[in-house]
């Protein structure tokens, strides 16, 4: 195999799994959430063979999908994104992330304050666009920081950029980040620019995460280390703290993530393009808007031809996602414990159901085994069933 597209469409879930109530969700499922929307048009993704999923009744089935499509469990003990994309890359994490659901504690806004000579608002789980509305024009007037977190393993800081220039708030997240380690270890701490007045205040394009390190090599690693390319599309440089690859851009948008995959599929390269579409979750499963999640999976399958006319015959493209968020859930604003979807298309792909896995380190696993690179990971490949005749050695 040539090149591989691993596209994660950020909080595509497709069901509860077993655990979901522990969790604090019940009954979750983002793709019937969005199957109730008007807005809903994915004719590829279903032809592909989304709808045949174990599990999934809320689309019809194909009588003969396009693709390979499997339901993937979660083995790893959370439902953020840092957790999801480590195992999407290998790491199975056993213990979950700390989380703040009382705010964080003195030992840690202690020598925040003192490093960066600013004083801390809020302190507690917030909705992101609520916590702006609520300390916008205190944070203007005092120049504190709005320091919040969520149900998930971040610290994230808001200011507004005539307050805090982007560049500014970026060194106070890395300050965050030297201080949030160990027992703090936050999966991430989250730079949230906004600007306007009060009343009108809404987030720039330019957030910036900065993740805690994975701890063990993953595939990323993996595919860098056998002299392959290691294409970052949107979030992903950010989520594996820089690591593992040997070229990245960030997106705008769905939009722009979309394009820039466009880009490297022009190009003639060798190893993992990994794209991350982070609208989905942001833009419209935090914000519990089905309608606008269901357009932007319309707008995805819409997309979705124009990669795979750049395919070639050493191609293929795995799409899939890193938790849910339900966007008609409304007892939490946070993600929800799901199954995710993976589908498989390609030139070489031998279309039908892989099953239920158990693990999103399967498709770590898999890709290894595709491009013949070693890594360690706890996922089984589901390589050699995946392709017509097994043949692994068409690139």
């Amino acid at each position: 195999m040539k090149r591989v597209f691993l596209i994660v469409l950020d909080s595509f879930g497709i069901g509860q799994m077993p655990d979901a109530a522990s969790f604090g969700d019940v009954g979750v499922n983002t793709l019937a959430a969005c199957a109730t929307s008007g807005e809903l048009h994915i004719p590829h993704m279903r032809q592909a063979g989304l709808g045949n999923i174990d599990g999934v009744s809320c689309l019809g089935t194909e009588a003969n999908p396009t693709g390979a499509f499997a339901r993937l469990t979660e083995r790893s003990m959370g439902k953020d994104t840092t957790i999801g994309h480590w195992e999407i890359a290998g790491i199975v994490s056993p213990d979950p992330l700390p989380t703040y659901p009382n705010g964080f504690p003195e030992e840690v806004l202690k020598p925040f304050r003192e490093a960066t000579g600013r004083g801390v608002l809020a302190n507690a789980p917030w909705s992101g666009t609520a916590v702006i509305e609520e300390y916008g024009e205190a944070h203007m007037r005092t120049g504190d920081l709005i320091v919040y977190t969520s149900a998930d393993s971040v610290f994230q800081i808001a200011a507004h950029e005539d307050i805090v220039p982007p560049e500014q708030l970026y060194e106070y997240c890395r300050i965050a980040r030297n201080i949030l380690q160990g027992k703090h270890g936050v999966g991430r701490v989250i730079a949230r620019p906004f600007v306007g007045q009060p009343g009108s205040f809404r987030r720039t394009a330019n957030r910036h995460d900065f993740s805690l390190e994975p701890p063990k090599e993953t595939l990323l690693d993996a595919v860098k280390s056998a002299g392959l390319d290691s294409l970052a599309v949107g979030k992903i440089f950010d989520i594996f703290a820089g690591r593992g690859t040997t070229e990245h851009v960030y997106n705008q948008s769905n939009a722009d993530g979309m394009a820039h995959t466009l880009d490297y599929a022009d190009r003639d390269f060798h190893g993992l393009c990994f794209v991350n579409l982070v609208d989905f979750d942001m833009q419209y499963g935090h914000r519990r808007d089905v309608d606008g999640y269901a357009r932007a999976l319309t707008e995805f399958d819409t997309w979705l031809p124009e990669l795979m006319a750049k395919l070639g015959d050493g191609d293929i493209v795995m799409i899939t996602a890193d938790h849910g968020c339900d966007p008609s859930y409304l007892a939490t604003t946070d993600h929800t414990r799901e199954y995710v979807p993976l589908l498989i298309l390609g030139n070489a792909v031998k279309p039908g159901n892989l099953g239920t896995r158990g693990s999103f380190a399967d498709i770590a696993a898999t890709i290894a085994q595709l491009l013949e690179i070693p890594l360690d990971t706890p996922g089984v490949s589901f390589a050699d069933a995946l392709l017509c005749g097994g043949d692994r050695h068409d690139a």
